[in-house]
């Protein structure tokens, strides 16, 4: 389990299964690290942390085209969560749409998911791991709102127009819609 607050941004490199990242961060053999939102195990260190990707990893994250990406080491019991619960279990990936600045503060928009019911204004969405609050929402997009830290912080800011962010929906809204789906109609999706 994650909180979706990055401690580092990392160099990648994707080739024949494996994942090759900068080593920026203290890990052991077997350690569970969110790598732009999905959770892996270290399988080797060496110069560089090496994770192996399995196929359904492939298929749904960004981590084979990722020149950058995001890192997260595993939450402790007990530890202080100042984003939200992030589960690292990737859903796919969404297109930027657009980047506006406005004084200090950055807006996203991405493509609506297939999960449309997890986006809610106010509600939690993991993008590259990131835990970001959802500002605005609309027929085919929503938005979010990034201060500066997280701009500067993260891979968000190297971002261009057209390229994939991995998501992952809330863990509540899936669990809810999980529970009262069939009983409200919300379908499967």
């Amino acid at each position: 389990m994650f909180s979706g607050i990055i401690e580092k941004v990392a160099k990648a490199r994707y080739s024949r299964g494996k994942l090759y990242v900068e080593k920026v961060l203290d890990v052991n053999l077997g350690d569970s690290v969110a790598v732009n939102g999905a959770c892996l195990t270290v399988s080797e260190i060496r110069d560089q942390i090496v994770f192996d990707v399995g196929e359904e990893t492939l298929k749904r994250t960004n981590l084979a085209k990722a020149k950058l990406v995001n890192l997260e080491s595993a939450l402790k019991f007990g530890d202080r969560i100042d984003g939200h619960l992030v589960t690292g279990h990737v859903d796919g990936t969404l297109k930027l749409r657009r980047v506006l600045k406005r004084g200090n503060t950055y807006w996203l928009a991405f493509e609506m998911p297939k999960e449309r019911f997890g986006i809610v204004e106010k509600g939690s969405i993991a993008l590259n791991g990131i835990s970001l609050t959802i500002a605005k929402v609309e027929k085919s997009q929503f938005w979010v709102q990034v201060i500066p830290y997280t701009w500067e912080n993260t891979n968000l800011k190297f971002l261009k127009v057209g390229e994939e962010v991995n998501y992952e929906i809330d863990v509540v809204a899936r669990y809810l819609k999980g529970i009262l789906g069939d009983r409200y109609g919300l379908g499967k999706a």
